[in-house]
């Protein structure tokens, strides 16, 4: 069923409590079982909560995408998260929406799909299932990613700089960071030392942290009391970590696929770190939001 963009449905659990926009299939809410709010509020500084990233993650040089040479304007992070998703299925435990491809979106990416999103609640977690299958008769280069935004501090009452992100393994491989919303050619030294990155408002003033390999599959975003978080990821091959300078958000980002090297001006089909799907073919991955109530 088609939906008005500003539709939303909220679900939970008795320890859960989230709402998800019809646009952009985006979740724009989620507490634990106290009431206590995750989620950034989508605010000034930043108007989103968690956009979805399809079909591309970061940006594209020039902005364009180019197929058996023809080129198409495809603006950073692709368009899904703009778009209105269509209800598969709704209940008080969750709901699925989808995306297909349509004139508009063939205007900007010649390919055929069907994206669809899957919210579930369960206890004190969200499951979200992100599914993209290739309903063409071509490959189908593509990327897909989470981009959810949470309150930094969780707790109002600490300062910034009391938080740290706890991996789950060993991160000792350098970083990788954009320019421009491109992949820069440098690499950074890891900030995470044993498994710890510790937070502070200044960590991005250089734009975004990319781990291009994480060997984690979950980090948790605590301080020593209060509320904390954990974020879990299947199928997802890269990690995102961003803040927008002076707001109060931290956003962690599991994705397949990351932004365009800078000096990349090639076929899309050949983007490094693209999934490439054939026909009838899909691809899954997921993310799962853990809440730890004080």
């Amino acid at each position: 069923m088609n939906a008005d963009a500003d539709e939303k449905h909220d679900f939970g659990t008795p320890g859960l409590a989230a709402s998800v926009y019809a646009k952009g299939a985006e979740l724009c809410a989620l507490a634990d079982h106290t009431g206590h709010p995750y989620l950034w509020p989508a605010g000034p500084a930043w108007p989103r909560h968690a956009p979805t990233l399809f079909p591309i993650v970061g940006r594209l040089r020039n902005d364009t995408l180019r197929h058996n040479g023809t080129s198409y304007p495809l603006t950073q992070h692709g368009f899904a998260r703009d778009l209105p998703f269509s209800w598969v299925a709704r209940s008080a435990a969750g709901c699925t929406l989808a995306l297909t491809d349509s004139e508009t979106t063939r205007a900007r990416y010649p390919f055929a799909f069907r994206f669809e999103i899957d919210f579930a609640a369960r206890d004190a977690s969200l499951v979200v299932t992100y599914t993209v299958q290739n309903t063409g008769t071509e490959t189908l280069p593509v990327s897909m990613g989470a981009h959810p935004a949470f309150r930094w501090p969780l707790d109002p009452r600490l300062p910034k700089e009391a938080y740290s992100l706890v991996f789950a393994a060993d991160e000792d491989a350098p970083l990788r960071g954009v320019s421009g919303g491109l992949l820069t050619e440098a690499d950074r030294p890891s900030p995470i030392h044993d498994r710890v990155l510790k937070l502070h408002p200044d960590l991005f003033d250089n734009d975004a942290l990319i781990l291009p390999a994480p060997a984690s599959r979950s980090v948790r975003f605590a301080a020593e009391s209060g509320p904390a978080l954990t974020v879990a990821w299947e199928g997802f091959t890269q990690l995102g970590l961003w803040s927008k300078p002076g707001a109060d958000f931290l956003c962690i980002e599991p994705w397949r696929g990351m932004a365009s090297p800078a000096m990349f001006d090639g076929d899309f089909a050949s983007k490094p770190w693209l999934m490439l799907i054939p026909p009838g073919g899909t691809q899954r991955a997921a993310m799962t939001l853990t809440l730890h109530a004080p």
